[in-house]
């Protein structure tokens, strides 16, 4: 597939590549409602003691993958709504290494089956999802392919460099551990620049490359090329329709080598605190259910009016009262500016520190800098005016515009013809729509809405162009 469209926000509040490793609080909110995870079957009573890695509850409509307890304590059902909460908490100490570890992974090292079971159990399956539907891939599954990436680019999500920072050996044990859960399949390892130091010490730790395959993020790294759909579209991976590939991030190969080497729970994030109101925007390792207020306390330039957001920018979910702790999949903690005081006349000011997708501010001429983002729209939402704007920055090739109206209409066979299923939710329709219409929130529901009412269309093959351009693209990575 020829990659089409994208765009890079850059925004004041980068983190830092340093992890700072957060001790465990007195206390676990742990909430039962992520973003794509449901865990919505209690494997627990209120009052029950527990021990590290006891599943705490499932998820049925992911494969019933585990939410597994991050420590040993009580449990209490009652006391935060949608939140296991876990007090008197026990939390051994875990090496982060083992001298006798060895540096690669036996080829006996078990039967693939006990291993995927293992890794279910042990919490590390979360991370496994199905490159097509971005939902939690099927635990007894045969892919034909495997996407492993190091690379993200939305702000402020986790950064692929301070998952990996220091941890080459876990993710060449992780990948030898994915090797032997498969057959004949290829993994595609997605870097951010195949000739890099980082990359060179993977090739030469790594035992055989015939099944192992270094790709870079095409356009100059241009933000959502790193989500996974694309990824596999741009690989040739999706070519008849009907394949099956999987999608595991760094953060999950590194899993993979805690649960089958270590026989580890994966019970802790790497995530992202970042945005304006951050004074020291950094990575750090916290618990799943770690309280967000104690995250933030003395680390904000203020505690009043601000917004936070759980993930990056573009796609992430404002915190509000119903979440209390770090979720299995959190990425990041996004904090920004609410403005009190209304800005009168905003949208008449020439814009020299806004920037913008079209080109029509002064900071044109200004070259590449940081906005400093804020909670304010800067005028008011009014309708569609048919600028082109979405569907010139949609990477999925689909016109959100006429998708919008048809919705607007109630539609929804008009609005399935043009392809709503094949959005990526990557966000940059709304972030560069002038008319501050929502098409993210849109598209987001509407796919769901039609793939109820009305099923899933019919795939259509890729056009004689795109299959030139994948054709092109991997006889220039075999030579």
């Amino acid at each position: 597939m020829k990659p089409r469209g994208g765009y890079n926000v850059n925004l004041i509040g980068a983190p830092s590549l340093d992890v700072e490793k957060l001790a465990p609080p007195e206390m676990l909110c742990i909430p039962l409602h992520g973003r794509k995870l449901e865990f919505s079957e209690l494997c627990v009573a209120e009052g029950d003691t527990v021990t590290p890695g006891q599943a705490l509850a499932t998820a049925p409509l992911s494969f019933s993958v585990p939410l597994v307890a991050p420590c040993g304590g009580t449990v209490s059902l009652s006391k935060l709504d949608g939140h296991i909460v876990m007090e008197n908490l026990n939390c051994p100490a875990q090496p982060a290494s083992d001298p006798e570890t060895p540096a690669h992974v036996p080829y006996d090292s078990g039967k693939a089956a006990e291993k995927r079971r293992k890794l279910v159990d042990l919490g590390a399956w979360r991370y496994v999802s199905n490159a097509r539907t971005q939902r939690v891939a099927d635990p007894q599954g045969v892919p034909d392919a495997v996407i492993v990436s190091t690379v993200h680019l939305e702000p402020f999500v986790a950064h692929g460099g301070a998952i990996c920072k220091n941890k080459v050996g876990e993710l060449v044990r992780g990948l030898e551990h994915l090797q032997l859960l498969l057959e004949y399949q290829e993994i595609h390892l997605v870097l951010p620049d195949v000739e890099n130091e980082f990359a060179r010490q993977i090739q030469d730790r790594i035992r055989g490359h015939a099944w192992l395959k270094l790709s870079q993020v095409p356009l100059q790294m241009r933000y959502p090329f790193d989500n996974q759909t694309l990824l596999a579209r741009h690989l040739g991976l999706f070519t008849e329709g009907d394949e099956t590939v999987w999608f595991i991030p760094a953060a999950g190969i590194i899993a993979f080598d805690k649960a089958l080497t270590y026989s580890r729970t994966c019970t802790t994030n790497i995530i992202s605190l970042a945005g304006p109101m951050v004074e020291e925007p950094k990575h750090i390792e916290v618990q799943i259910g770690h309280p967000i207020d104690r995250i933030l306390s003395g680390r904000l330039t203020r505690d009043e009016d601000i917004r936070v957001i759980n993930g990056g920018i573009l796609t992430g979910t404002h915190v509000t009262d119903t979440q209390t702790g770090i979720d299995a999949e959190c990425s990041g903690l996004t904090v920004l500016e609410t403005p009190v005081v209304r800005e009168m006349f905003g949208w008449l000011r020439p814009g020299g520190d806004r920037r913008s997708f079209s080109k029509c501010f002064t900071s044109f001429f200004k070259g590449s800098f940081e906005e400093n983002l804020s909670t304010s729209l800067r005028g008011e939402v009014r309708p569609c005016v048919v600028c082109g704007q979405c569907v010139s920055v949609c990477p999925a090739g689909i016109m959100p515009n006429a998708i919008h109206k048809y919705l607007y209409s109630d539609e929804l066979e008009q609005a399935q013809r043009l392809r709503t299923d094949l959005c990526v939710e990557c966000g940059l329709c709304s972030y560069v729509c002038p008319s501050k219409i929502d098409l993210y929130d849109e598209l987001v529901r509407a796919k769901v809405q039609i793939a109820e009412e009305l099923g899933e269309p019919d795939q259509p093959q890729e056009s004689e162009e795109d299959q030139q351009v994948t054709e092109e693209s991997n006889k220039e990575e075999q030579a």
